[in-house]
């Protein structure tokens, strides 16, 4: 259910993200796993993902736990990745888990900005694997600052 609602959104708000057909494996106020599949979308020339591509995976990752948040509270935010810093470690020659571990972190934001009203920012971190082919080691880390606004 959770994939089929991203897609929808994504659909209707950001084509791109639909195009590449994430799925949505985790999502919970702790954890989230979203895998993007390597195939004619995804793939470059060399064989591997996109740069672009990984960055819309941790996009999703770093972003379903506080839209998760959002429906479970009620509440309307806007929010928004403020900066992306990351490292490109390994290519990526297979389906690619974009993992975010950072739930208590995002649900501290989700309290400040329902506390104060005001926009709120906090890191989060985004962790890209390859299990078919590296198993848990990462092919590229991300770091974004995710900024949180209560709609009024």
């Amino acid at each position: 259910m959770n994939t089929l609602a991203v897609r929808l959104w994504a659909l209707r708000n950001v084509f791109l993200l639909f195009f590449v057909k994430p799925r949505v494996l985790e999502v919970n106020e702790r954890r989230c796993v979203v895998r993007i599949p390597l195939n004619w979308r995804t793939k470059n020339h060399l064989r591997s993902m996109y740069v672009g591509v990984l960055c819309i995976g941790a996009d999703v990752a770093g972003g379903l736990i506080s839209f998760h948040l959002m429906q479970q509270k009620k509440a309307d935010f806007s929010f928004v990745f403020k900066d992306l810093h990351c490292r490109f470690l390994k290519r990526a020659e297979g389906d690619v888990h974009f993992t975010n571990e950072d739930g208590a972190v995002i649900q501290d934001l989700v309290r400040r900005t329902l506390e104060t009203g005001e926009r709120q920012e906090a890191v989060v971190h985004v962790t890209a694997t390859v299990p078919s082919k590296l198993g848990d080691e990462p092919v590229a880390e991300f770091e974004m600052t995710l900024s949180l606004k209560k709609r009024t």
